[in-house]
């Protein structure tokens, strides 16, 4: 991406993710011609970097010819100013905006398309929890059912989360603390495992995901077990249970992240262990080698 433009006085400019330099192109005034001053929107400082040179301390750029490089983690906005030299100056300046790319190889573009057809999107993703004396709890993502601040007995779950990807499948069970009733089979989601009315407190809840993109995709759980500290486990398949697996539940907090899978790093460590014991290796192409082999 490359963007010229003719300012006069300011003008904001927003930037995705990545590595930008602006530079000051031409002056309408060659003799007296503006500065440019470079700020970032209210904000965009948690996401985007200034990179001056070492020498400067302020993001202007004096004259034609000059520049500085923006870096930015996630989308934000910058603000480039022309400020007059002198009273009454000219403040027509034409800055770039070029964008500085690496490339990427083909795995690593494949990867990227496919994280991005499937962004995980949490919208609508709840957690039901039955509580004793209380009735059904509703929470988000990421949030507690009792927990450490306020232990209350949970009796039974529920997950919804109408955006699932259609790719993945979620399966719940869960465990009562009388030993003569059997854990309830795995639920699909939008199911309720567990009881209502009965006065039976969960000892244990499982979590799992499958389906073919299970591998992108894990849970982050937090329970709290009567007379436990809390204790957190994440992966694609969750047990949870206190240290005798007799202890009531008495606290949960559910939700999901992306991650890559060993399966999806193989192929790059294989390729950074070929590398490693190959070091450099030099290829001429094919035509070149056809031209060396005729004496041409």
């Amino acid at each position: 991406m490359e963007q010229s433009k003719t300012l006069e006085r300011q003008k904001s400019v927003d930037v995705n993710r990545g590595i930008y330099v602006i530079r000051y192109a031409a002056a309408r005034d060659d003799i007296n011609p503006p500065k440019v001053k470079v700020s970032l929107a209210p904000g965009s400082d948690r996401n985007v970097d200034l990179l001056l040179h070492p020498d400067c301390t302020e993001s202007i750029l004096w004259q034609p010819g000059t520049g500085l490089v923006v870096r930015a983690l996630n989308p934000g906005k910058l603000f480039v100013e022309v400020i007059p030299i002198h009273a009454n100056g000219s403040t027509a300046a034409t800055v770039k905006i070029e964008t500085l790319s690496q490339g990427t190889d083909t795995y690593q573009s494949i990867e990227a398309a496919d994280a991005f057809a499937s962004a995980l999107d949490l919208r609508g993703f709840r957690v039901l929890g039955h509580v004793a004396g209380r009735g059904d709890v509703i929470v988000n993502a990421d949030e507690w059912i009792g927990g450490p601040t306020a232990p209350s007995r949970i009796e039974g779950i529920a997950l919804e989360w109408p955006r699932k990807p259609h790719d993945l499948h979620i399966r719940y069970a869960v465990k009562f603390g009388r030993p003569n009733l059997a854990p309830t089979p795995l639920m699909n989601v939008g199911a309720f495992a567990g009881s209502r009315g009965r006065a039976l407190p969960l000892v244990g809840v499982v979590l799992e995901l499958s389906g073919p993109g299970a591998s992108r995709y894990r849970f982050v759980t937090e329970a709290v077990f009567l007379g436990s500290p809390t204790r957190r486990v994440a992966g694609e398949r969750v047990v949870l249970s206190g240290p005798t697996g007799r202890e009531p539940l008495v606290g949960l907090r559910i939700t999901l992240e992306e991650t890559v899978t060993a399966a999806r790093e193989a192929p790059r460590l294989r390729a950074r262990k070929s590398q490693a014991a190959d070091r450099v290796r030099v290829f001429r192409s094919a035509a070149k080698q056809s031209r060396s082999r005729s004496g041409k």
